[in-house]
C-alpha cells in the first residue's frame, strides 16, 4: 500500500492556519508515514508557521484583491496567472490523494488546480460568513467541513458536515486548573475574575474601553487579567494595579481561560471556538476591520443562541457599562450564557474532519 499523500493549502491569518496545522498533526498522529505538504502565500505569516510546527511549504506568488486600494490590483492578473502555473507544478510533484483548504487567498490557486486535475478536495470554512476563496471553491470542492450550523445558506447542502473548528487539545478540561490559575495569576479567591483578550498584537478599542473602566471595575471589586498586546503594552502598562494585571501577550491559555469567570475578546473564528469549549461568561465585540465582516457574523451567531453578549464597537459608549453590569450582577444570566455557549462547542473537530479526509481519500 503506497504511502498517503496530502496537500494543505491556506493562510494570510492565523485564522487560516493554524486550523491547517491541528488538521496536519491528527493526519501525522494517525498515519505516521504520510506526507503533507503545505502550500501558502509568499510573504505571509504562513512561510514562518508552517515550518515552525514541522511541516514543509510551498509558496506561491499570489495576494489577494484589495478593494479600498484599487490601483493595487493593478498585478492581480499576472500573480494570478504565475501562482496557477507554480500550483500545476507542485501538484504533478506530489500527485496528493487529497487536498484540504483552509480559506485566505493562498488556497484559491491549489485547490483549483487539484479539480482541474480530479484530485478529492475538501474545504474547511472556519467562520459563519465565508470568505470569497472558499465561495468559489465550493462549486468543485467534494467536501466541506464548517464551523456553525446552518450554512447551506452559502454552499451546497449535500456537501456540508458541520464539524467545527479544530482547537487546541489542551483547553478541553481547563476547569480542572482553576486552583493552578488562581495561583499564577496571584488572583484573589473571593473576587469574580474579568480577562480581556485582542490578540497577541492588540485591539486599540478594547484597550481604550479596559484603560476608561479601571475604577469601574475596582468599584465592581473584579480582578482584571488584560492581555493588551504587544503594540500597546508600553502605553497602559502604568496602569497595573494589585488588581489589574497587564500583559503584553500570555503563552499559558489553558490557565487564562482556567481563571476567567466573564472574558471579553475579539470574534475571530479561532478564538470564538476555543471559548465555546472552555464555557464561560463571553462578550465579543467583533473587530470591524476584517474581510466580509466575518467577526460580527461569528459573534451574531452566537448571539442569537444567547450563548454571548455582542456589543458592535460603534456601540460601545453607549452599550457596554449596562451590559456589562447586568451581566456581573446576575449569577442566573452568567449560567445561562455559559450553558448554552458550551453546547456550542465541538471537542472532536479534529478528528471529525480527517475522518472526512479519509472518506474522500477511499473514494479515489
Amino acid at each position: 500500500m503506497k504511502p498517503s499523500k496530502y496537500i494543505i493549502s491556506g493562510g494570510g491569518t492565523g485564522g487560516h492556519i493554524y486550523p491547517a496545522i491541528a488538521i496536519a498533526d491528527e493526519l501525522k498522529a494517525q498515519n505516521p508515514a504520510a506526507t503533507i505538504i503545505f502550500v501558502g502565500a509568499l510573504g505571509k505569516m504562513e512561510m514562518e508557521k508552517v515550518p515552525q510546527a514541522g511541516y514543509k511549504i510551498h509558496g506561491i506568488w499570489i495576494s489577494g484583491l484589495q478593494r479600498k486600494q484599487l490601483w493595487r490590483n493593478i498585478l492581480f492578473p499576472l500573480k494570478l496567472a504565475i501562482s496557477l502555473l507554480q500550483s500545476i507544478f507542485i501538484w504533478l510533484r506530489y500527485r496528493p490523494d487529497v487536498l484540504i483548504g483552509t480559506g485566505g487567498f493562498a488556497s484559491g490557486p491549489m485547490l483549483f488546480v487539484g479539480n482541474l486535475f480530479g484530485s478529492k478536495t475538501l474545504l474547511q470554512e472556519q467562520n459563519s460568513y465565508p470568505g470569497i476563496t472558499n465561495k468559489l471553491l465550493a462549486k468543485k470542492a467534494n467536501a466541506i467541513a464548517v464551523a456553525y450550523p446552518e450554512m447551506q445558506r452559502f454552499f451546497p447542502a449535500h456537501k456540508i458536515i458541520y464539524t467545527g473548528n479544530p482547537v487546541r487539545s489542551s483547553l478541553i478540561n481547563t476547569n480542572d486548573l482553576t486552583p493552578k490559575a488562581e495561583q499564577h495569576f496571584e488572583l484573589s479567591k473571593d473576587r469574580k475574575t474579568l480577562v480581556v483578550l485582542g490578540g497577541s498584537l492588540g485591539a486599540q478599542r478594547i484597550n481604550e474601553l479596559i484603560a476608561a473602566n479601571i475604577d469601574y471595575f475596582e468599584k465592581l471589586e473584579l480582578d482584571v487579567i488584560w492581555q493588551c498586546g504587544k503594540l500597546y503594552y508600553d502605553r497602559f502598562k502604568n496602569l497595573s494595579t494589585s488588581n489589574i494585571k497587564i500583559y503584553p501577550f500570555i503563552k499559558a491559555m489553558d490557565l487564562l481561560y482556567a481563571a476567567a469567570d466573564i472574558i471579553i475578546s475579539r470574534a475571530g473564528a479561532a478564538s470564538v471556538s476555543e471559548l465555546c469549549l472552555v464555557g464561560k461568561t463571553v462578550i465579543l465585540i467583533p473587530s470591524p476591520n476584517v474581510a466580509e465582516n466575518h467577526q460580527f457574523h461569528n459573534a451574531n451567531a452566537l448571539a442569537k443562541k444567547n450563548a454571548a453578549v455582542l456589543i458592535e464597537e460603534k456601540d460601545i459608549e453607549q452599550s457596554f457599562n449596562t451590559l456589562f453590569e447586568a451581566i456581573v450582577t446576575s449569577p442566573k444570566k452568567q449560567l445561562e450564557l455559559t450553558e448554552n455557549i458550551r453546547q456550542m462547542a465541538k471537542p472532536k473537530a479534529t478528528k471529525e474532519i480527517v475522518k472526512m479526509i479519509h472518506q474522500l481519500q477511499q473514494k479515489a
